[in-house]
């Protein structure tokens, strides 16, 4: 039995017979003869079945040594589009050879580093950029998108060169975002704010494997952008920023895929300057600040704090400013808590997050001292105890893991503006008590940030309690020997070296 009359009864798709020619040939010599017979003109459906049958093959690296050639490759590269510049995707009958030669280059090149280098050779990554070009505004053919989108994320991940190559040469970040602009079909209302419909469909099956794939690929292309962008990036990294907020204003077709996409979504949002997340939050409209402003007057006269915030027409408003995408991310990192598990992967990107855009941004960093260290009110529990996303965060200042503890400690210090007596006063000395000898400040002070010095107003139920609430000091030892409070213990210690110096 030749090859070709294996193929035609693997094309069949006869169980018994499918058994027989896999028993006959060995997985190598049937990968040689897929490759034989798709140099040749046969019909599409017969190349769709080779592929299909050579994609469940690639998945054995074994498998994989002895056919990945240059010759190969380039075989999968015209049957994917990936060597004409000039075609067009017009023949509707090839778009499942299209899907299937990527599928299989997927598999290939993860699974042999061979293929990994040959890829280099044959720039890869600049004729997929090319596919996606031709198809970036044509919703037809989500799926040939989807696996171009993620071959780019594998080599992107397997060779950091082609992070730089997709950069700049071949200007991977405006062409990926414009690639999530049409998953969303964003509209522009102004330069970086798009229209938000909330009563609109969910994201298609398709749209959302498609918005996930060049989210992971915009990751690996700007990985390193915070610390390296010119401030020519600017621009774009603010509409990147925008695309990523209307993200997260929008579900994907189930619980699981909207949880995700935002997961991406935030890893992404990790990569952008912080200076040009100040497009996270956007001034309201004319007809909203009306709304806004008819909401507060309806709010009773003795309930000032709760004024501050306001919800209208599902819009999370505080000081005149739309903090939609800010209380998402907020419930987010609140069910990664919640899941009580991996949170070093889960929970640790969205807090660094959350807590480098309160450092350096005003109002995102009110915001979230309203929502998550509100006027204290309950003062007779510890504040570890109880339900609100406070007590969450702060028994995470002793979790066991040294990383997420820490930026537990690092958000809820921002949020108080860097000010000891603050901390203390939200989440306790035992709590705070790592973090503030880290910083060297646990006889009090403040961090090296300056922050706004807008009044931080204390509850009627704190300030009757707060004679009461000195039941724990950090002590030390006075030169005699004795307990005594820390900051007078080191008081005397100056004292005395100051004399032993004068002595000298």
């Amino acid at each position: 039995m030749d090859e070709e009359r294996a193929l035609y009864i693997v094309r069949a798709g006869e169980a018994g017979a499918i058994e027989r020619v896999l028993r006959d040939y060995s997985d190598k010599k049937l990968c040689e003869g897929i490759f034989k017979v798709l140099i040749k003109d046969i019909p599409t459906t017969c190349q769709v079945s080779c592929l299909e049958v050579l994609r469940i093959l690639s998945r054995d690296k074994k498998v994989l040594v002895p056919v990945t050639t240059k010759e190969n490759m380039q075989i999968l590269l015209r049957l994917a589009k990936l060597n004409e510049l000039d075609d067009s995707l017009e023949k509707v009958s090839e778009f499942p050879v299209i899907v299937e030669s990527l599928k299989c280059l997927c598999n290939i090149v993860f699974n042999s580093q061979m293929a990994q280098q040959l890829s280099l050779e044959l720039n890869l990554a600049a004729k997929l950029c090319n596919l996606l070009r031709k198809c970036k505004d044509r919703k037809f053919i989500n799926d040939i998108k989807c696996f171009d989108l993620r071959l780019l994320f594998l080599l992107s991940l397997l060779h950091t060169d082609i992070r730089s190559q997709l950069r700049y040469e071949l200007q991977g970040l405006p062409l990926l975002t414009q690639i999530l602009e049409s998953a969303f079909s964003i509209k522009w209302t102004d330069e970086y704010e798009s229209a938000i419909d909330h009563n609109g469909p969910p994201l298609s099956p398709q749209e959302t494997d498609c918005a996930i794939e060049a989210l992971k690929a915009l990751f690996n292309v700007t990985v390193d952008s915070w610390k390296v962008h010119k401030e020519s990036d600017s621009h774009q990294f603010r509409v990147m920023a925008a695309v990523l907020r209307h993200c997260l204003l929008i579900v994907g077709p189930t619980e699981d895929k909207t949880e995700e996409l935002h997961s991406n979504a935030v890893n992404l949002l990790s990569n952008v300057p912080v200076s040009c997340l100040d497009v996270l939050i956007c001034p309201l409209t004319h007809e909203e600040t009306a709304q806004e402003a008819t909401t507060l007057d309806e709010l009773p006269s003795n309930k000032t704090a709760e004024k501050e915030t306001v919800l209208k027409n599902n819009t999370m408003v505080y000081n005149g400013m739309n903090m939609e995408a800010i209380h998402v991310l907020l419930n987010f990192m609140e069910k990664r808590i919640d899941k009580g598990s991996s949170y070093r992967e889960g929970l640790t990107p969205v807090l660094s997050l959350l807590t480098e855009c309160s450092r350096a941004h005003r109002n995102i960093r009110k915001f979230l001292k309203d929502q998550v260290l509100p006027p204290l009110r309950d003062v007779t529990n510890r504040p570890e105890v109880g339900s609100t996303v406070r007590n969450k965060l702060v028994r995470l200042m002793t979790h066991v893991d040294l990383g997420v503890k820490q930026i537990a400690a690092e958000f809820l210090f921002v949020l108080c503006k860097e000010r000891v007596d603050s901390l203390l006063k939200y989440t306790g000395y035992g709590n705070a008590a790592g973090l503030l000898a880290a910083r060297g400040l646990l006889a009090g002070g403040r961090g090296d940030n300056w922050y706004s010095e807008d009044e931080d107003t204390d509850t009627e139920e704190y300030k009757n309690a707060k004679p009461k609430e000195e039941l724990l000091k950090p002590m030390g030892l006075k030169p005699d020997g004795t307990i005594t409070p820390l900051e007078e213990a080191l008081n005397q210690y100056s004292v005395i070296e100051e004399t032993s110096s004068d002595t000298d």
